[in-house]
């Protein structure tokens, strides 16, 4: 029935569209989770040199939409760029390595990786924050009075226990990434909507091209919602049940 609906030139636009998907959301989601950690160490630092530039990124970041980010990235930071710059980034290139070749990603690609990890970093440094304010103080007194130093209490005692604080709300920042991926079509990146629209403009099946792009999303989710329990069973919060 599906191949009716659909004919195999079209699901394959889909799988190839929901492929860019699944590699852009991880992608984000790494490096975001690595700046997140690195502006909530920034937001809570003692020093204001530290703290104020961090506080001003969270507010620009999580306070303006992100497809004007996007639009920012794609079409503000290309017109500030050098020319030769330009041209080089908009051209394909490819190197062949040992095993595997390498292709240098197009610039709507870029502009998309940076616009969904720098605005997703200011949500995920906010989840940070709050799993580090969940540490018990009687745990770092304690590491203290054992003579631990302000790096080995950091280490050893703050940030595991505030990544397992901090696991839900994480999981839930990158669900927002796969689900934000999709705004990505308006700069011209060939995602999954973006797919789904190509499809539902070529053949005007706009309920099948779109229901199946809806369930490739919603499956993604359970993915990520599942992995997210089993983690959270074999590690869970202090103060969790069983914990």
């Amino acid at each position: 029935m599906l191949d009716e609906l659909l004919a195999p030139k079209y699901l394959g636009w889909l799988i190839e569209g929901f492929g860019v998907t699944l590699l852009l959301s991880a992608l984000v989601s790494v490096a975001a989770t690595a700046l997140g950690l690195a502006l909530c160490l920034g937001r809570i630092a003692p020093s204001r040199l530290w703290s104020w530039p961090a506080r001003a990124w969270l507010s620009v970041f999580r306070n303006t939409p992100l497809l004007v980010q996007l639009f920012f990235w794609y079409f503000g930071a290309s017109a500030l760029m050098p020319e030769g710059l330009l041209i080089w980034l908009n051209t394909p290139h490819h190197w062949d390595l040992a095993l595997f070749g390498v292709r240098w990603p197009s610039f709507e690609y870029l502009a998309g990786f940076f616009g969904l990890t720098l605005y997703t970093a200011a949500f995920i440094a906010e989840e940070f924050r709050s799993g580090v304010r969940g540490v018990p103080a009687g745990q770092i007194a304690a590491a203290q009075a054992l003579g631990f130093t302000p790096l080995q209490v950091w280490l050893n005692v703050v940030m595991p226990q505030a990544f397992r604080i901090s696991l839900p709300p994480l999981l839930g920042q990158y669900m927002n990434a796969v689900k934000n991926s999709s705004l990505t079509m308006a700069i011209g990146l060939a995602e999954l909507s973006y797919a789904s629209r190509q499809v539902e403009t070529e053949t005007f099946k706009t309920f099948q091209a779109f229901g199946v792009a809806t369930a490739l999303y919603i499956l993604t989710i359970i993915v990520i919602e599942l992995a997210g329990q089993w983690l959270q069973r074999r590690r869970p919060a202090p103060g969790a049940a069983g914990a």
